[in-house]
């Protein structure tokens, strides 16, 4: 009985043993195999992250520098940027690429001045754009100008496209870009004093201002929706004609939007700004009402009553055709003060004259008509911008005239 229980405790102790020595080779290998474990796994996420890094790159490259398998190759790269990255946006192309594109652009030649600085003529790729470049000491014009250009839902046929913003280090300066579609027909100032034009071409012109400024003045509702926009410098000058006849609005920089207080406060303290010979009476005479948006939208359709008139002054209906003159040309100086202004069109109520040889062309009249009353006293009376375009809409389907 005694040596069975001996024997059992042998077996105990013996089993206990074995356990001990298990254990101890499972704690001995435990710490490498952990180790493995852990090398495998950072290996893998650094695979995974170089994997993600590659796909970003190329699909980046893809978007700036080369098109798509699948896309048009007729797409211009300023067009597969617009097409792939705004859906419409009026953004323009993506924000990092802005940062970058100056160094992209040769400058070419120089095709205008203004208050501002500079307009150049440059290539983008082997691609035509138009750079207006700013001086350092009006950033602030420069900065609202792209705000203007970037709001939500802007872009359209007739008002000038945006491609980018940016800033140059020159080394003896620092440039602020704003990088646009060019046309190289240029300004409608420009083109009008080189070219006659038949009423279908008056027509062309008129029309695609009239949708330009009514997409402008729009309110777009919804969560991404649009502002109404009034320019507030509105005049032959801001106007750029397109290959096809057709115009878009362009030199936002002195815009205004409804949604945003801070546009009208930002020139509170000076109502008269742009230029004085399209000043509308109530900005000459001060009785402007400032706290109701509609009223800079007046301001617009006073300068587009003008700007029509310089149009259809230099129509070649009824075999005859005048030079090119600038709205009040007979009534004030090349430079008028904004007294010279006032007088006549304030006190004296004068406008420009509307000639007997246009009543020969039913384009004319009609354009006459809406220039009339483009320029009543009362900013209120004055037709909507909307309303222009549609009269010229209907008109132009009468004629068999097509704007595209």
């Amino acid at each position: 009985m005694a040596s069975r229980r001996c024997t059992r405790w042998l077996l105990l102790v013996r089993c206990f043993q074995l356990t001990s020595e298990k254990h101890h080779n499972e704690l001995s290998w435990r710490p490498t195999k952990l180790a493995t474990i852990v090398l495998a796994l950072v290996g893998f996420l650094s695979l995974a992250l170089l994997a993600t890094a590659y796909t970003f790159r190329r699909r980046s490259s893809a978007c700036v520098e080369t098109r798509h398998d699948d896309e048009d190759p007729g797409l211009t790269e300023r067009e597969v940027i617009s097409e792939n990255l705004t859906y419409g946006s009026g953004s323009g192309c993506p924000l990092l690429f802005q940062r970058t594109i100056s160094r992209a652009i040769i400058l070419c030649e120089i095709v205008g001045k203004g208050r501002f600085g500079e307009v150049w003529h440059g290539k983008w790729n082997e691609e035509d754009v138009a750079v207006k470049i700013f001086f350092t000491s009006d950033e602030k014009s420069w900065f609202r100008e792209i705000e203007i250009y970037q709001t939500t839902l802007l872009r359209h046929e007739n008002i000038l496209g945006f491609i980018a913003a940016d800033n140059k280090d020159t080394g003896l300066c620092t440039e602020l870009w704003i990088v646009l579609d060019y046309h190289e027909h240029g300004s409608l100032f420009d083109y009008l004093n080189k070219f006659t034009m038949a009423a279908d071409s008056v027509m062309k012109l008129a029309l695609s201002i009239a949708s330009g400024l009514a997409h402008l003045h729009m309110e777009i509702t919804g969560t991404h929706g649009k502002p109404a926009i009034a320019h507030r410098d509105l005049k032959s000058k801001n106007i750029l004609v397109k290959r096809n006849g057709t115009c878009v609005i362009s030199d936002l920089g002195l815009a205004v939007r409804s949604n945003s207080p801070k546009d009208i406060n930002y020139n509170a303290h000076n109502l008269r700004i742009g230029t004085k010979r399209y000043m509308a009476p109530e900005v000459l005479d001060d009785s402007i009402n400032a706290s109701h948006f509609d009223s800079f939208k007046h301001l617009d359709v006073y300068a587009l009553g003008l700007i029509l008139w310089e149009i259809a002054n230099r129509c070649s209906a009824g075999d005859a055709c005048n030079e090119y003159q600038m709205p009040y040309y007979d009534l004030v100086p090349l430079d008028p003060s904004i007294e010279d202004m006032r007088k006549v069109v304030c006190e004296q109520s004068q406008r420009p004259r509307v000639l007997a040889q246009w009543h020969c062309s039913e384009v004319l009249q009609v354009v006459a008509k809406i220039m009339r009353e483009c320029w009543f006293a009362n900013g209120a009376a004055r037709l909507t911008a909307l309303r222009i375009k549609k009269t010229l809409t209907n008109l132009s389907v009468q004629q068999g005239v097509s704007i595209n």
